[in-house]
């Protein structure tokens, strides 16, 4: 496969991001809504373990973007694992990953739209959520610039208010050290569900990777910009997640609905609890936002290669995005927002990351560069399927019918594509 210049062609981007746009993305991919609403589901799956389940998140994604990073570095190109699953491990397998990050990204955006919906206007959640895909939708067409730059401010956002609920938290006289301890309660099962119900909120460390043409020096950018992202994330998740069990203790937290609001309630700073609900909003659209950019481009390289629509492959002239993708996944995130439940969603989306995770690992184990990587990508690679199949049973049931129904479409499609024309008869 020839590497695509990415200077202005009809059938290229343009490298406009640099390296500090890169951390921001991924940056503004990961400190999103995920933070605001995971604590509870993964502290009622590993109770007093949460933290360890915490790190088993952590150990899978540091491993998934290693390889990531390996992989982007030598394929600089749109479309993420789409692209490293077929160069390294042959075309059905780059097609699942792609159909699996479509698929799964998608349940991912209508999931953030409608936490956007949830906290602003309960009653309404739905249509909330379609007017928040429909303004995101209308950033991401007008330049990936643009766009780099809402992130910038939105991660600002957020991680003024992550701090602002850590110090609340942390200086309260509502906090118990032994809330912290390791009970009874910990199952090897129960930590390793809430290490894929956190996952949720990790998953976008590499979304910079399936932005590969339009960044500049992407074989040094990118891999630093992936890890910087992470390490990042990772110290604001462990305080965050260490302050919440401080004030709350695993079994109130399990119950919230509101986790972070329900934090800077018990540590007595009411008047936070506003400005907390803003910072999930904030945070969930600039998930959305990355979230939309991400599935775009892949979407945008599944049509360069005829396994979507051809027409998708249209690069807008002046903001040079590709337009027509864009449009395609902003209506069926509308759709799916307008209609899903956001727990279901959060599930699926989750199951089919992992899957697609799971390529990435295998694509990174066939490269070359010695023993440490190929550690790296085994332990990924286990740790992507373990996490996914245990799961919640129906995101595990939901997303092993949908992979099924992508794998049966590319067998029709290849059958029908090996098929010779039909010769005339001679007259």
């Amino acid at each position: 496969m020839s590497e695509t210049t990415g200077t202005g062609t009809p059938e290229g981007l343009q490298r406009r991001l640099g390296a500090a746009d890169a951390v921001v993305i991924g940056l503004g991919s990961m400190l999103g809504a995920g933070i605001f609403v995971a604590l509870a589901p993964a502290a009622g799956a590993a109770g007093s373990g949460l933290l360890i389940g915490l790190a088993v998140a952590a150990i899978v994604a540091y491993c998934n973007a290693s390889s990531s990073g390996r992989l982007a570095a030598r394929y600089p190109v749109s479309g993420g694992t789409y692209v490293y699953g077929r160069e390294r491990l042959g075309e059905v397998w780059g097609y699942l990953a792609g159909w699996c990050f479509v698929v799964g990204k998608t349940a991912s955006c209508a999931a953030m739209a409608l936490t956007v919906g949830l906290y602003i206007w309960p009653e309404q959640a739905h249509a909330v959520a379609v007017a928040a895909v429909v303004l995101l939708t209308a950033v991401t067409y007008r330049g990936v610039q643009k766009s780099a730059l809402a992130t910038r401010i939105i991660v600002a956002i957020v991680l003024a208010v992550l701090a602002a609920v850590v110090v609340a938290g942390s200086t309260s006289g509502s906090t118990e050290v032994a809330r912290l301890g390791f009970g009874t309660d910990i199952t090897v099962g129960g930590v390793l569900q809430a290490g894929g119900v956190l996952f949720f909120a990790f998953a976008g460390y590499a979304r910079i990777a399936t932005l590969g043409e339009e960044v500049r020096e992407p074989a040094r950018t990118i891999p630093r910009a992936i890890s910087m992202a992470l390490g990042v994330t990772l110290l604001v998740y462990l305080a965050v997640a260490s302050v919440a069990l401080l004030v709350l203790g695993p079994r109130t937290l399990a119950e919230a609905t509101a986790p972070l609001s329900s934090v800077v309630t018990a540590a007595g700073v009411e008047w936070l609890e506003p400005v907390v609900r803003a910072g999930a909003v904030v945070a969930a659209l600039g998930s959305l936002l990355a979230l939309v950019l991400g599935v775009s481009r892949t979407t945008f390289a599944m049509a360069r290669d005829r396994h979507l629509p051809h027409a998708l492959t249209a690069v807008h002239p002046r903001f040079a995005v590709p337009h027509r993708a864009e449009l395609a996944v902003g209506v069926i995130v509308a759709v799916v927002a307008a209609t899903a439940d956001v727990r279901a969603a959060i599930g699926f989306s989750s199951f089919g990351v992992l899957v697609y995770y799971a390529v990435a690992n295998a694509s990174a184990w066939t490269l070359p560069g010695g023993r440490r990587g190929r550690i790296i990508a085994s332990l990924g690679l286990a740790g992507c399927l373990t996490l996914a199949f245990t799961l919640p049973g129906s995101s595990v049931l939901t997303g092993t019918a949908v992979i099924a129904v992508g794998a049966l479409i590319y067998a029709t499609r290849r059958r029908f594509r090996s098929q010779p024309e039909p010769v005339e008869p001679q007259r």
